[in-house]
């Protein structure tokens, strides 16, 4: 690509992206032009007609050469908004998802009702940390433990923790799911492995190619994780206390009759997300 004024780099880039098969070429040209140029997507508009210094350029077409491959904007450019807070991504953690707020959300409102905003909460496979140092820049009364089979993910989780301002309050644990845990919690949370086999295969290049696997692949019915959360779980949580975890959309009988078998006396709900599907099941303990 040759040297053109901003406005024309983003029409040739949209263009591209688009025969490649991205979702949102445009918006995918906004975000990596303005990383490649160390601005903002508004200061492009603002700009249309700067033409960008040779290696800004060459950094944008590596970059767009990259997302042609359907290589992740979010490993592109190395971070990702969630709940307004932004975080490192790595290769090695899932890109943290708009759906997984709804977790973050009910656990806020729960912890401030039951616990009145003290407490333990695990986050079990922390990936990013997003979940535990969210949870922990709004609940200031919370101690936390973020557990991860992956250490190359624990590494970016305690990066994020520092970012944030809030690494004296999480303790960092390597583990396979609560087996390294000595509980009892007032709060587990998790967003786990949950997407089948079939699933996965059938997922975008985004998704299949470049994600980590162990963060996504929950077996053939993308439950075995999540059973054996619940199985673990039993015995880690405090009378009156509550397990979060995310499903799939079409896992909220399944999952619920699973929590039954564990769970018996406690109260079980499923959350839906904001396009009406399953997406929180919600365990609460008997006092």
């Amino acid at each position: 690509m040759k040297r053109e004024n901003v406005i024309t780099l983003l029409v040739l880039a949209a263009q591209r992206l688009a025969r490649a098969g991205c979702d949102s070429p445009i918006l995918d040209a906004e975000i990596l032009l303005a990383h490649a140029l160390r601005q903002n997507r508004a200061w492009l508009y603002a700009h249309p007609t700067n033409i960008p210094a040779q290696s800004h350029l060459d950094e944008f077409c590596n970059l767009l050469a990259r997302r042609e491959q359907r290589e992740p904007v979010a490993y592109l450019v190395g971070h990702k908004e969630f709940f307004a807070l932004d975080f490192e991504v790595t290769p090695h953690v899932l890109i943290p998802r708009p759906d997984t707020e709804l977790l973050v959300e009910t656990a806020i409102a729960m912890n401030n009702e039951q616990i009145k905003g003290g407490g333990r909460i695990v986050d079990v496979g922390t990936g990013s940390g997003c979940i535990a140092v969210t949870l922990a820049k709004h609940l200031p009364a919370v101690r936390l433990i973020a557990v991860d089979r992956s250490v190359a993910a624990l590494s970016v989780a305690r990066r994020n923790a520092v970012r944030h301002e809030v690494m004296d309050r999480i303790s960092f644990v390597s583990g396979d799911l609560l087996q390294a845990l000595t509980g009892p919690f007032e709060m587990i949370v998790s967003n786990p492995p949950y997407v089948s086999r079939a699933e996965l295969a059938d997922t975008s290049p985004e998704v299949n190619q470049y994600e980590p696997h162990l963060a996504l692949n929950g077996g053939k019915d993308g439950l075995n994780i999540v059973r054996r959360l619940l199985a673990q779980g039993q015995a880690k949580l405090k009378p009156g206390g509550s397990l979060l975890v995310e499903i799939g959309a079409a896992q909220g009988d399944a999952v619920t009759h699973l929590a039954q078998t564990h769970f018996p006396q406690a109260t079980i709900s499923l959350k839906k997300d904001l396009a009406g599907r399953d997406r929180l099941l919600v365990v609460t303990s008997p006092s």
